[in-house]
């Protein structure tokens, strides 16, 4: 299919290099444009001893006739050389779609929305290798390119692997032909409007995971978020349709004290360890799954109450002194930070800052008043001590002075949370390197 067809992979990211040994497999005449410092990438020699050409980024390589262009999904596609190629007919695609045109038919479960979907795709990939651990792989946004799950596991030549997919809206702006077998918007919240023109753009990438679903698929519904229930008015699902909830009788939903899956009692909540309501959202989407697929309901409730949540998801990471310290470093919009707050009952001194996302900060002045004190850092820190904390918080500029601003203040029974509102790249360069080194701070006390 791709063989001696000429390929541009824009951008060398995780993804991007990926997609170019999988092209490089199938015969195509690879090149590769990155706009950093080529010869400073540590990759860059080894798809050179592939073959593949890798360049800087130029207005020459944009006019060359390609056959085809892989573009990071995180190259905003309204760029002008991007849509140079679209009006030349040059396909732009992303590496989810590239893969999934050269790979044999897998069982894919993919799950997209604003919030939630690492620790989802974590829990569901644990409970669907616990029944088929011979062939369940996660990949996606979560860390691991599709590419990569492809070569190393040969699906050019093997079928019917249960591919967790955790997918972002840059992800499926660009696809063609990619479908799911089984998939689901956990919710839907403004975000990235630093990428997207605006809210409806957003949302309506989302939507594109089921587009091309057909009725003997499977899409499972949160009918709790009233914008994704408009949303799938504007945009129909052609796929079977089944239901969860925290808050009314659905397919699979759950009350105050238990979970219920098609009306019968399936395990209570208080065996379940992770915190927060929102959590619990997260677990009816994936039993949602699990059981559609035909998975044991032992099996699944075993594995979600042993589920101890995902790395920088209001991640416990101590207690000193009768405070306890969590690291929501994933939270990089406002619902997010939100959700976490909703998440403690207890005094919470929140650190928030980083990025400059232009996101609006109004939906969390209600939770406001749920906090002891805010501490705003980073390049929209004083955006947020100005239009959060009306002055009332703390200004700083790094996430250090923050945390020492934070012990400043805490007394036995608080809580110290970083959910900073927004992502890292004015002084990180991702979310796990801040939270790491949130961690790392915290850990380092008293030693």
């Amino acid at each position: 299919m791709y063989k001696d067809k000429k390929i541009l992979i824009i951008g060398m990211a995780r993804s991007g290099v990926a997609a170019a040994k999988l092209a490089n497999k199938l015969g195509a005449t690879v090149t590769v444009t990155e706009k950093k410092n080529i010869e400073e990438i540590e990759e860059t020699e080894e798809l050179r001893n592939l073959g593949v050409n890798v360049c800087q980024q130029s207005d020459e390589i944009f006019a060359d006739d390609f056959d085809l262009v892989i573009k990071n999904p995180g190259i905003n596609g309204k760029l002008p050389f991007i849509a140079q190629f679209k009006e030349r007919n040059i396909p732009v695609i992303t590496e989810i779609e590239f893969a999934y045109s050269a790979m044999k038919k897998q069982n894919i479960i993919a799950i997209t929305g604003s919030n939630g979907k690492t620790t989802s795709c974590t829990l569901l990939y644990e409970i669907i290798k616990a029944a088929h651990p011979e062939n369940t792989v996660l990949c996606g946004n979560i860390g691991k390119a599709l590419c990569d799950t492809v070569l190393e596991n040969d699906l050019l030549n093997n079928d019917g692997y249960n591919i967790i997919l955790e997918i972002s809206n840059f992800q499926l702006v660009d696809i063609i032909n990619f479908k799911p077998d089984f998939a689901t918007i956990l919710n839907l919240s403004a975000d990235h409007l630093d990428f997207h023109k605006d809210e409806d753009e957003y949302f309506s990438s989302k939507c594109r995971i089921y587009e091309n679903m057909k009725k003997d698929d499977n899409f499972f519904l949160n009918i709790d978020d009233a914008t994704l229930l408009n949303y799938i008015e504007k945009y129909t699902i052609k796929a079977n349709v089944s239901t969860f909830s925290t808050e009314k009788t659905a397919d699979i939903y759950a009350d105050s004290d238990n979970i219920y899956a098609s009306g019968e009692h399936l395990m209570p909540i208080k065996d379940i360890k992770i915190v927060g309501r929102h959590n619990i959202q997260n677990i009816l989407a994936c039993i949602s799954v699990a059981l559609k697929m035909g998975i044991d309901k032992n099996i699944i409730v075993d594995v979600v109450k042993n589920f101890g949540g995902v790395e920088h998801r209001i991640e416990f990471v101590r207690e000193l002194d009768g405070v306890r310290y969590y690291n929501d470093s994933k939270a990089t919009n406002v619902d997010a930070v939100i959700t976490a707050i909703k998440a403690f009952d207890k005094p919470i001194i929140l650190l928030a800052g980083g990025f400059e996302k232009n996101l609006s900060f109004e939906p969390m002045l209600p939770y406001y008043k749920k906090l002891k004190k805010v501490i705003c850092f980073g390049a929209c820190g004083k955006r947020l001590f100005d239009e959060f904390t009306n002055g009332s918080g703390i200004l700083v500029n790094t996430l250090d002075e923050a945390l020492y601003e934070a012990r400043n203040i805490a007394v036995d029974g608080d809580v110290i949370l970083l959910s900073p509102t927004t992502s890292s790249y004015d002084q990180y360069s991702c979310f796990e390197e801040r939270g790491e080194h949130f961690k790392n701070l915290v850990n380092g006390y008293g030693q």
